[in-house]
């Protein structure tokens, strides 16, 4: 029953709940949402305004906003990627030369 929606779309099922007083499950049916997700964005609107509405999927921070743990964590991520690749690398050229001899 879930669908994608956008930010407008939330905003109006918020209103639609809040200011109309429908049910969460009159909003869900009407918007063809779930009812669990038109609950949650009128809960996220009340606590924290229509800017709690936003996907933010997807989305990382600028390097300014990075506090030194995140970068550190970050560099972590990305020397274990490095790390990975190099075995990869390492145990493709080895079979290679295996291969290579028998043939």
């Amino acid at each position: 029953m879930s669908r994608k929606t956008t930010f407008e779309e939330r905003i109006e099922i918020v209103e639609y709940v809040t200011k109309h007083k429908h049910s969460y499950a009159e909003a869900a049916e009407h918007f063809q949402v779930s009812y669990q997700q038109a609950r949650s964005w009128v809960i996220k609107a009340q606590k924290n305004g229509y800017e709690a509405l936003i996907d933010k999927r997807g989305h990382r921070k600028s390097a300014a906003e990075l506090t030194e743990v995140d970068k550190l964590r970050l560099e972590n991520r990305q020397l274990k990627s490095q790390l990975a690749d190099k075995k990869l690398v390492e145990a493709f050229a080895k079979k290679l030369l295996e291969l290579q001899r028998r043939g």
